[in-house]
């Protein structure tokens, strides 16, 4: 075949193969992977009913494993989880230990969500990251760095791409705001569906370090007659909590309330508040809302609480719902004035929910019991 011949060969065979790709492309159907999140979800707690009896509420809840005082991490290897078993649970969470080597006092903690990211993945991905900072901060830690792992992510669901890139920008944004290094971040597709459905997830640890031991503060009540306190504003507001799921079975709902400006004021308190010494405790109102919180503080020593809720909220939502930005802490009475001081010059909310007491638990004048008897009932 002479030169001629073979350039026309390899031109038919070129123009043969340009039309087949555009008769494909053409043909075929093409999506996009576009901006294609979600619509948040329109429950609203109006069409929640609010329970007469809270104390039905209550023990309800107290059933529920992820409400627990109990570390269950630590206990897989025992077949029943005793009441006198419960006394000796390590219920600290601080996520701080010292490295032998050079003394330095480290923290680390590590949170997940997979439930809202289809939903809203930017602010889900903020509102875990502030979680993570907000409960570091609490015990006096200053947070300074997040790694973030997104994976389960569907490569051939259109809405993967918009996942992956609100996660992103949430993870981004939240590090923004709160001055932290993002130290890494990795993503994992999922190419088949082999495995069976399984939400996407993102995990981020955090890293901080203890400038002085003298700010370490417990998450724990330890004396009687302490005033109680709520840092932040309430909200009536029930979404994404464990009351919403675990109560009235509905798990389709908004994210909790939250404004990430709210944050940074709350981590700015607390700096002054430790620097201070000015709290004896703290604790970020999360899973299970303020009553769990409370209720996680009080049980290691047996002491309760006596608290009042505010009338301009719902008490289902005051007590068990779980919106963002809201610290409790517990203070001496020598320290109240300086306290209030603190915050009402730095122009941030507070609610004065009531003191520390011997073992009973007191809301609005109602008694629910001791916290003693209440390890029986798990």
């Amino acid at each position: 075949m002479d030169k001629s011949n073979e350039f026309k060969k390899k031109v038919w065979c070129g123009c043969l193969f340009s039309y087949l790709i555009t008769f494909v492309v053409s043909t075929t159907k093409y999506y996009p992977m576009q901006e294609k999140v979600q619509s948040p979800k329109k429950l609203t707690i109006d069409s929640i009913p609010e329970p007469d009896n809270l104390e039905d509420v209550v023990f309800s809840l107290m059933v529920n494993p992820n409400l627990s005082t109990i570390n269950y991490f630590n206990d897989f290897s025992e077949d029943v989880i005793t009441p006198e078993r419960l006394e000796s649970d390590n219920p600290d969470e601080s996520g701080i230990f010292e490295l032998e080597a050079t003394g330095q006092s480290l923290a680390i903690t590590t949170h997940a969500v997979h439930h809202h990211l289809e939903d809203d993945p930017k602010t889900a991905t903020e509102i875990l990251i502030s979680r993570a900072a907000r409960k570091m901060l609490c015990f006096g830690a200053q947070p300074v760095a997040v790694s973030a792992f997104l994976y389960h992510i569907d490569f051939a669901d259109p809405n993967g791409h918009s996942i992956a890139k609100g996660s992103k920008q949430g993870l981004e944004n939240a590090c923004s705001h709160f001055n932290l290094k993002i130290t890494d971040r990795k993503i994992r597709f999922d190419h088949f569906k082999g495995h069976g459905p399984v939400p996407p997830t993102i995990i981020v640890s955090m890293m901080g370090f203890i400038q002085s031991k003298e700010c370490l503060t417990t998450g724990t009540f330890s004396q009687k007659g302490n005033n109680i306190f709520m840092i932040g504003r309430s909200a009536d507001d029930i979404g994404a909590s464990e009351y919403l799921e675990f109560y009235h079975g509905i798990s389709d709902s908004p994210l909790p309330a939250f404004d990430i400006l709210t944050e940074v004021r709350i981590q700015e308190v607390l700096r002054v508040l430790h620097q201070k010494r000015l709290i004896n405790s703290a604790n970020p109102v999360g899973k299970g809302g303020l009553f769990f919180t409370l209720l996680r503080a009080a049980f290691p020593n047996n002491l309760g609480f006596d608290i009042t809720t505010d009338a301009e909220i719902r008490r289902d939502a005051f007590l068990f719902g779980e919106s963002m930005g809201r610290i409790v802490v517990d203070v001496n009475p020598e320290m109240e004035d300086e306290f209030v001081d603190v915050l009402t010059e730095m122009k941030v909310p507070f609610f004065a929910l009531g003191h520390v007491t011997r073992g009973e638990i007191r809301i609005d004048d109602i008694s629910f019991g001791y916290t003693d008897k209440m390890s029986s009932g798990y």
